[in-house]
């Protein structure tokens, strides 16, 4: 596709300052992939991307625990936070299965991911379908204007319609809008931040970006901070070419830190010190 009407992201991806933000992730994307311990060790690297990146995940969403914490625990069944870190690893692991899926009904893998995240913590007649009029939604770090239950049902076919369809932009481009897109509408009642965040890996890793998934952005959200996301985000939803430019780059630049994070799992992994 190559017109405007009939790939919008396209035009997106020529916004000031994305060409640039697109060109640096594939650079750093392209580094790491290059590194020598990707030859023979990628799978341990891909393990713990997908470690740091549900921490990261889970950090945004209000359960901040330390690396080792998350590493050694095996009972996430307690508190909230425990439940938010142990939603977040599941999203990871769920995240590499969906793939063949993504592409043909997005809105059933979405349906998965929350049913997923929820982990039986939500009424069963609420988990894995968008919410309904009056029904809320706990999704403390977004106070963004809700959308009512039938522009959510609208956007999320629209959005559903795009990922069909198919894009000649950027996959940073992409992931970004499904990502943005997905945060302003809280489709679900809970758990619509790690959704919106384990969608954003699936898109880079289908669009073939990060194929392996040793790039988690989530480490990269986290790092830039809680009011930085927050930040980037409302630039997204006031629509302006600047706000959508500066999300998008936002979301680069946590690409380009999760790549730095496996670049060090790697340097460890080659000095044998992990």
């Amino acid at each position: 596709m190559s017109t405007t009407a009939s790939d919008p992201l396209a035009t997106l991806g020529a916004l000031p300052g994305v060409p640039e933000a697109v060109d640096s992730v594939r650079k750093a994307v392209d580094r790491v992939y290059g590194h020598r311990v990707m030859r023979r060790r990628s799978n341990e690297v891909t393990a713990e991307a997908a470690l740091r990146g549900a921490r990261g995940s889970a950090a945004l969403a209000g359960a901040d625990w330390n690396l080792e914490e998350v590493r050694r625990r095996t009972d996430f069944s307690g508190d909230g936070d425990a439940r938010t870190v142990g939603a977040a690893l599941r999203l990871t692991a769920e995240a590499g299965q969906l793939l063949s899926i993504w592409r043909q009904s997005p809105l059933r893998v979405l349906a998965r991911l929350h049913l997923v995240a929820a982990g039986g913590a939500a009424p069963d007649d609420s988990v894995g379908r968008p919410r309904l009029f009056g029904e809320s939604v706990d999704e403390p770090l977004i106070e963004a204007p809700l959308p009512g239950a039938e522009e959510l049902a609208g956007r999320l076919e629209g959005l559903s319609q795009l990922i069909i369809a198919g894009s000649a932009a950027p996959a940073l481009v992409a992931a970004a809008v499904v990502h943005g897109e997905l945060l302003a509408l809280r489709p679900f009642g809970s758990h619509n931040g790690l959704v919106a965040r384990t969608a954003e890996r699936i898109v880079l890793i289908g669009s073939g970006l990060d194929p392996k998934s040793i790039c988690p952005a989530e480490v990269g959200h986290a790092e830039q901070g809680r009011a930085g996301y927050v930040a980037a985000f409302e630039g997204y939803t006031a629509g302006t070419p600047e706000g959508v430019a500066a999300w998008i780059a936002h979301c680069g630049r946590s690409v380009e830190l999760g790549v730095r994070e496996s670049t060090a799992v790697c340097e460890a992994l080659q000095r044998g010190a992990a």
